[in-house]
């Protein structure tokens, strides 16, 4: 369906999302979390879709949530109702992202902060350009962290790193992002789309049924003790070994070729 504040397109089993608020810096408002809730839902039912790339047009990737949407809501005596926001908007993108079983991959493009680094972090991996640039950004307005940015930032960076970031609004550049792991890698900004879109494809010839599974498995093993990671494990590996890309894995494997998988 035609999106009014997001791109998607889809190519050799890559669906690529493109936040399209270039004026905006491609921040957040009801309309593009709609519709990225939407694209998500389209994305889980396609099965030519193996994996995913989001990214932001123009110079930024995502500058969060745009305030200018509250400010009716700040000359009101009761204010801005945050919780309920939340509860409609990111607790529910987000999540969607971390239970979608295909890998999602971030090429961010430039400036991210706040639930734009939320939205980032709720990605599989973060592909940085060299002008990116990270913040967490909430303190520098008065506020805590929200769009996930609590859960995911101290488990992929550190707690101390994590705290540092969200304490001062440091600014952390792709150099120091892929130093602490905030960024998987990076690149030149001519060269990061097409080498994300280069690595999206090749993970959209991987057993994707695995990859989903790969990452229900860590998923749970961030909030379980080892015995019930175990058993986890031994639950999701059932599934896993009865899919057609675990019995086309052992053939090809026996018969000394390339498999070819079919994401089932």
């Amino acid at each position: 369906m035609p999106y009014s504040t997001l791109l998607f397109e889809k190519s050799d089993g890559v669906a690529t999302l493109t936040l399209n608020r270039p004026e905006k810096s491609n921040a957040f408002n009801d309309t593009l979390i709609a519709e990225m809730i939407d694209a998500l839902k389209t994305i889980e039912r396609d099965g030519e879709v193996r994996a995913v790339v989001v990214t932001g047009a123009g110079k930024n990737f995502c500058s969060g949530q745009d305030l200018g949407s509250f400010m009716e809501a700040y000359q009101k005596p009761g204010g801005v109702n945050f919780a309920a926001h939340l509860r409609t908007s990111y607790n529910v993108m987000i999540p969607r992202m971390r239970v979608l079983e295909k890998p999602i991959i971030a090429a961010i493009n430039g400036a991210v902060a706040g639930a734009g680094l939320g939205f980032a972090c709720g990605c599989d991996l973060r592909f940085a350009s060299e002008n990116a640039k990270f913040r967490m950004a909430f303190v520098g307005i008065g506020l805590a962290p929200d769009s996930g940015t609590s859960y995911f930032l101290p488990r992929i960076i550190g707690l101390g790193r994590a705290l540092e970031m969200a304490m001062t609004n440091e600014l952390a550049d792709a150099a120091k992002a892929l130093q602490i792991g905030l960024a998987n890698r990076v690149y030149t900004a001519e060269e990061l789309l097409p080498k994300t879109l280069e690595f999206a494809k090749q993970l959209a010839q991987m057993p994707t049924k695995a990859i989903g599974l790969t990452k229900r498995a860590f998923a749970k093993s961030m909030y379980v003790d080892l015995d019930s990671a175990l058993e986890n494990e031994g639950l999701l590996q059932e599934i896993a070994g009865h899919s057609e890309d675990h019995i086309e894995g052992v053939k090809a494997f026996l018969e000394k070729r390339a498999p070819v998988f079919k994401g089932k």
